[in-house]
Order: C-alpha cells, then structure tokens, then sequence
C-alpha cells in the first residue's frame, strides 16, 4: 500500500463524523444553510451558538429527526443521508435530547434495563452506578420524583448502556444547579478518557471552555468560525462576540 493510501486509510479511521454542506427543513422552514463540520474518534467538540442559531437542529439532522436535509453525513466512513434514525443508532450514535427522555412512571433501574443494545460495549449497571452514584442511591425512584439533574445523569446513562460510543448531548446542563454541572463536566471527561466522542450544544460556554478540544460556532445556520482549545485565549474576544457574553 502506498504511503499515499495508507495517510487516506488513517485519516478515514481517524474521522467518526464529516457533516458537509449540510442543509435542514422544518416544512417550508430552511434552518441549516450548508454545515460542514468534522469529529474525529474520542474528541469532545461543541456547537456555540445562540439560541436559534440551529445547533439543536444540527444534532436532529445527523439523526435523521428533522423534516427534510440534504448534503451528505458520514459517520464511521458510511454515509448516512437515507438512513433512518435507529439505524443511525445501531452505528454507535447516542442522542441525548433537551427533554431528556426518560420513562417518568418507571423506576431509575428500570429505565437504564429498558434501553436496547443497539451494539457490542454498553455500560453494565454496576459501571453506570459507579459512574452516577446519585443514580445508584435513587435505584427505586420513579423518574418523575427525580431532581433535574438526577434525570439528566438518568438520560446520559440510559444512552451508554445501549453501546452508543458518539454522543450527541444537546443543552445538558440547562436550569441545572452549579454542583450538579460540575459532577456532569466530571462525567464527561471520564468518558473522554474512555474514548468516547462527544458533540456537545451548550449555551454555558464556561461549562464547555474547559472540557473541549473544538469548539463550532453556529450563527443562521451556518458554521461561522472554528477554534481549538489552544486558541481559546487569542480568541476570547471574538467568542464573546458571536455569543453575546
């Protein structure tokens, strides 16, 4: 094999995710406007953005959750564009929604034995109630006697017992207390550490700084500008800009 064919084998392994001139509808709405983005295998990215910049619709559009897209999404090296949404899962995506969508009426373990496994690598109960000792303490809670943070680590658990090893998390610490956004920033990095992929939409850009090693900024649908985490300080300014801080 030629170095030549080999660099292009690496770089193909390398990339989990390659969104290109993505664009996204909700019935005559045209919300995404040629996205291009790339995520590579075990990086932590964020989509910035304010609201209604259409980093959400983003993470819907690469689920195949949106009413109409076209351009092309590769995920793993396959493209996905006629996929439908669990096949998209069986792939390794996880999706975590704002709502977070967990079973109210069940009880915290029967949400996390709920979950299929769409693929091979999924959390045993014993790792998640390590990872979440809230969750273990809470076991016989139904979910909807569960604090906004505790669905929330709820929600992120029911996705990693599935296999899921690219997650998709979409304003995770929203109306959430300080101590809980830490233990979630906390869990995150665990889970970077473990090499999982993770793109993130936060508004709390001071939750995010730390954690990423890209960070995307979403302004009319469009990525406007991209900033690794070495470029954060040289950089703050125009950040600040684009996010009205």
């Amino acid at each position: 094999m030629s170095p030549a064919v080999q660099n292009q084998v690496g770089k193909k392994d390398y990339e989990q995710l390659r969104v290109s001139g993505l664009h996204a509808f909700y019935g005559e709405s045209h919300i995404l406007h040629g996205i291009d983005l790339v995520v590579n295998r075990g990086e932590l990215v964020t989509l910035l953005g304010r609201n209604g910049a259409g980093r959400s619709t983003t993470l819907k559009a690469i689920m195949n959750m949106v009413g109409r897209r076209t351009g092309s999404i590769m995920i793993n090296g396959e493209e996905t564009m006629s996929c439908a949404p669990h096949h998209i899962a069986r792939l390794g995506v996880g999706f975590c929604p704002e709502h977070r969508g967990i079973f109210a009426s069940l009880n915290v373990e029967e949400n996390l034995t709920l979950p299929p496994v769409v693929r091979s690598g999924g959390m045993s109960l014993e790792e998640i109630y390590t990872m979440f000792p809230n969750l273990y303490e809470r076991r016989a809670s139904p979910g909807n006697k569960l604090s906004g943070g505790e669905q929330q680590m709820l929600a992120l658990a029911r996705i990693l017992r599935t296999g899921a090893n690219m997650l998709l998390l979409d304003e995770i610490t929203e109306g959430l207390a300080p101590v809980i956004v830490e233990k979630l920033g906390e869990v995150l990095m665990k889970l970077k550490r473990k090499g999982l992929t993770i793109i993130l939409v936060e508004q709390n850009f001071h939750f995010a700084a730390p954690l990423a090693d890209r960070h995307y900024v979403v302004e009319h649908g469009q990525i406007v500008e991209e900033v690794s985490a070495s470029e954060l300080d040289s950089k703050r300014s125009l950040l600040n800009g684009y996010l009205g801080v």
